[in-house]
């Protein structure tokens, strides 16, 4: 699970990994033999029965720095990746972090772009809202509307879905699912954990290739139906 790829100066979330990092990341993973994929290929290919090799990348949020620092170091270690974007806030910043720094999110065209290149292109919601805490309406529109506005920017379905904050309840993944939607990504979902609310492992700056190698040998619980 990445967030934005660029200057890590002022990152007070920790969402920040500069490009210098991810290239090393993704050398570390090429390795071992490892490459890294979008969530809906991961997944199909774990249907035919193709455990060994593969490990889903994402991007949450929907950063500008994607396809300015991350897509050029993905085409150049062989990986794909699903990115997670808001189609409510196309071209806006990241509002919702009240310590900053504001960073520029994808526009309509930039989202597009990713996806020429290969990138699959799920919904993070509208607008970044805690669906824990939303009404009926806007549980509505921040999952299944958000999903037919992205398929009419990318000309394509939209297949995942990533929980803003990774805060779920039963409520939520019951709205993902209603949606259509294939699939969801949390953080760490507990027994939520399944097809519609499955777990991540958080990658940061300091994540070197020992924390890596920790990272990668953490046991996981069994995700039912995957």
């Amino acid at each position: 699970m990445y967030h934005s790829v660029g200057d890590c100066s002022h990152d007070p979330y920790r969402i920040t990994v500069s490009p210098r990092r991810l290239d090393r990341q993704l050398r570390w993973l090429r390795r071992r033999g490892l490459r890294g994929v979008g969530v809906r290929e991961l997944l199909t290919s774990r249907a035919r029965g193709v455990r060994q090799g593969l490990v889903g990348l994402t991007f949450d949020d929907g950063y500008a720095d994607f396809v300015v620092h991350a897509l050029p170091l993905l085409r150049r270690h062989g990986c794909g990746a699903t990115l997670f974007v808001l189609p409510g806030r196309l071209g806006g910043d990241n509002a919702w972090d009240p310590l900053g720094p504001r960073r520029p999110l994808l526009s309509a065209e930039g989202i597009r772009h990713a996806a020429a290149e290969g990138i699959e292109i799920g919904s993070h919601g509208l607008t970044h809202v805690d669906l824990t805490r939303a009404d009926d309406a806007l549980l509505q529109a921040e999952v299944s509307d958000s999903r037919t506005l992205l398929s009419e920017v990318t000309g394509a379905d939209v297949h995942g879905f990533c929980y803003p904050y990774g805060r779920l309840h039963r409520r939520a993944v019951e709205a993902v699912r209603a949606a259509g939607y294939a699939y969801a990504c949390a953080t760490d979902p507990g027994h939520l954990t399944g097809l519609f609310a499955l777990p991540r492992v958080h990658v940061g700056e300091n994540d070197t290739a020992w924390r890596l190698y920790l990272k990668h040998r953490l046991p996981r619980r069994p995700v039912e139906g995957v």
